[in-house]
């Protein structure tokens, strides 16, 4: 495993219904704040057209010249 790979936080499991309510509320208003901020490349990102899936081949778009 490389340092990496760990996780950047580590969640909790044993949490009550109520906490762990306010632990989503609190992750959607980071979410929120993180939106508001960068919402500009959000739009570009979503506009830019998807590359095509590895190992997608295509007909020849004319015939072979032989």
């Amino acid at each position: 495993m490389e340092p990496n790979d760990l996780p950047i936080v580590c969640l909790p499991t044993d949490l009550s219904g109520e906490e762990a309510a306010r632990l989503i509320d609190f992750l959607n208003q980071i979410t929120e704040g993180l939106e508001r901020l960068y919402v500009g490349q959000l739009i570009q990102r979503r506009e830019r057209p998807k590359p095509p899936p590895l190992g997608t081949t295509y007909p020849p778009t004319c015939d072979p010249p032989f």
